[in-house]
């Protein structure tokens, strides 16, 4: 479910953008109404506004906004400006230049997105990059990190609900025969977390529980500290439960250490047009504080303002 609040009267969009083109203009840029019109406008409103800025003004709005607006609102409104293919593909792209073995936001993209958008994603970053996901995936991994994310994001997953119980079983046997036996890195585990169906892994995983008494994401926690399991959980919550995933995200990025305005601006940004509804009811009901209060105590200024927008917040 959406968070996302578009008026029912929206102005045209020769108005959108002649109201952006003043939130420029003189000594100071007017944030507010930057927020009063991105902040609620759809993907598909977005595109229109972006595509009429550029031919009416020979410029990027993209770039409009980059010159004029710094920081975390900067990167939140960005990536908020963005095509939603775009945005991954960006986000991807980001990921791979930067990686750590920590870096999840790979395997996030590939799990928790339908097939026909990870193709979108990877089709985006062909016209952006020139070249394509896959192998930047694979320059920049070695190992069984390799493995696991250039099968993931090279996947495309059958979308229907047909669930063949006989298969779900057997592999639920294979996955508890290579977790015993340590084999986190085996080929057979990682084909049946990048190939198998949304509803064929769910019903692997839901045998694994009955016949073995564990979910599987708990004989994954043996080494907190590894890795590469801490890549496998992520990848089958965002399979299973991408709510459950973001919240996780969510609670770690708005912690008592500080926060992780990079993993908030993610979440926020990818999926307040998807399932932010879910995901902060989840954190709700996980942390017994409403998500726009916890962003209240911990952000502020004009990227609290357009977080609150994107959220649904009632004064925002």
């Amino acid at each position: 479910m959406s968070t996302l609040r578009v008026p029912e009267a929206v102005p045209s969009v020769a108005e959108d953008i002649e109201q952006l083109r003043k939130a420029f203009a003189g000594w100071g840029t007017n944030e507010d109404l930057i927020i009063s019109i991105l902040g609620h406008r759809n993907a598909a409103q977005r595109k229109i506004i972006r595509q009429t800025y550029a031919e009416t003004y020979r410029e990027d709005l993209l770039k409009a906004l980059d010159k004029e607006l710094t920081n975390d609102f900067e990167r939140l409104v960005h990536l908020w400006t963005l095509d939603p293919a775009e945005r991954d593909a960006f986000l991807a792209n980001e990921a791979t230049k930067r990686w750590t073995s920590s870096n999840l936001v790979l395997a996030e993209i590939a799990s928790t997105r339908s097939a026909d958008q990870l193709l979108l994603a990877r089709k985006a970053y062909h016209n952006l990059y020139k070249k394509s996901l896959e192998e930047d995936v694979a320059h920049h991994t070695t190992g069984d990190f390799r493995k696991l994310l250039v099968a993931l994001v090279s996947s495309y997953r059958y979308e229907g609900d047909e669930v063949n119980l006989t298969l779900a079983k057997s592999e639920a046997n294979l996955l508890h025969e290579k977790i015993s036996d340590k084999a986190y890195n085996d080929e057979e585990l990682i084909r049946i977390l990048a190939t198998r169906s949304k509803p064929q892994i769910n019903a692997t995983l839901n045998h694994y529980k009955d016949k073995f008494g564990t979910d599987i994401v708990e004989d994954l926690e043996v080494d907190s500290k590894d890795e590469f399991l801490s890549l496998l959980r992520a990848t089958i919550k965002g399979l299973i439960r991408p709510e459950i995933y973001y919240e996780e995200v969510l609670r770690l990025a708005i912690s008592k250490q500080g926060t992780d305005e990079g993993a908030l601006t993610r979440v926020v940004a990818t999926r307040a047009e998807v399932d932010l509804k879910i995901i902060a009811d989840e954190y709700h009901r996980r942390n017994s504080v409403p998500l726009d209060r916890a962003i209240l105590k911990d952000t502020s200024g004009d990227y609290e303002k357009l977080l609150l927008a994107l959220i649904g917040h009632n004064d925002a």
